[in-house]
């Protein structure tokens, strides 16, 4: 079979057993073009939530389909393939979390959506990196957890200089792996370019940027500039997407070590397997964890909207 043969295969069975395919927007371009909802974790978890197919599959990793369990628990939510975690998501856990809540009682804990649901349950809101600053802004609390990404922890903290912002060690390590020195090589080579970061790298990188911002706002900001070359500081799949978008302007990725191992693990074969039946992993998660952790998704979303 061809991938054209694939994808057709793939449209045919998710009309046929009703189901709704999401993918991150760092899923492969041959992926996003079969799914009906595309975009980062903040736009996903807001189409999850309207989504009215009985089925979803969500092409990404497993907080992600999480997510989508925890907003739609009376619908089947599938992960095409099951071993596509996340580092960051695996790097703290409740136990963790709970005994540094105990350290700082009075501070309203803030959860990157890179977590586990059960990590979700004892966190106070969420958020993504599109909706961080916004959201910490609007807390009443001027005292704030932010877990587990210290460097978009940072970036709200620098945003938000009137907030006491206490981080700890954590983040996602394919973005943290970026130095200045990748940044210097990268303008060197492309002097022209403007360098589009997301604030997962490290804050002497994004003090270079000429841009900061999640994965769409890097996106949107490429399209609607009025510049013709980037140079983009995240994964690298991000880069092939605007060359599509934008076959007028060029791009080049800030460092090949942003290859994210998981968000490469699922493959169009594996969405079609799973829509078909014979693979990929239905999310199970108990109803305390599911009410528990919407509580914190349910914030997000309402100081986000």
């Amino acid at each position: 079979m061809t991938i054209f043969d694939i994808q057709q295969e793939i449209l045919r069975l998710k009309k046929e057993k009703d189901i709704c395919i999401l993918a991150h927007s760092y899923q492969a371009r041959e992926i996003l073009e079969v799914a009906d909802y595309t975009g980062d974790s903040y736009k996903l978890s807001v189409d999850a939530a309207k989504v009215e197919s009985k089925n979803i599959v969500m092409s990404g990793v497993r907080f992600m389909a999480e997510t989508c369990k925890i907003l739609s628990p009376e619908k089947h939510v599938y992960l095409p393939n099951p071993d596509a975690g996340c580092q960051m998501a695996d790097q703290m856990d409740k136990e963790l979390i709970s005994g540094v809540k105990k350290m700082y009682p009075d501070y309203t804990v803030v959860a990157y959506i890179n977590t586990t649901a059960s990590l979700k349950t004892i966190c106070d809101v969420c958020v993504t990196s599109s909706s961080a600053v916004e959201i910490c802004k609007k807390i009443e609390n001027d005292k704030i957890l932010f877990i587990p990404d210290c460097n978009l922890g940072a970036f709200v903290a620098s945003r938000l200089p009137e907030k006491e912002i206490k981080l700890l060690q954590g983040g996602c390590p394919i973005h943290a792996a970026v130095t200045t020195d990748d940044v210097k090589k990268a303008k060197e080579l492309h002097p022209g370019a403007l360098l589009l970061v997301h604030p997962e790298c490290r804050p002497e990188v994004a003090a270079l940027a000429d841009y900061v911002g999640s994965t769409s706002g890097i996106m949107k900001f490429a399209v609607e500039s009025d510049a013709k070359e980037f140079i983009i500081g995240t994964e690298i799949s991000i880069q092939e997407h605007l060359q599509y978008t934008c076959p007028d302007k060029t791009f080049y990725y800030l460092s090949n070590k942003l290859i994210c191992p998981n968000m490469r693990t699922t493959t169009l074969v594996d969405l079609y397997n799973c829509v078909k039946g014979t693979a990929g992993e239905e999310i199970i998660l108990d109803d305390k964890t599911i009410a528990d952790a919407k509580k914190c998704i349910d914030e997000m979303i309402r100081l986000g909207g």
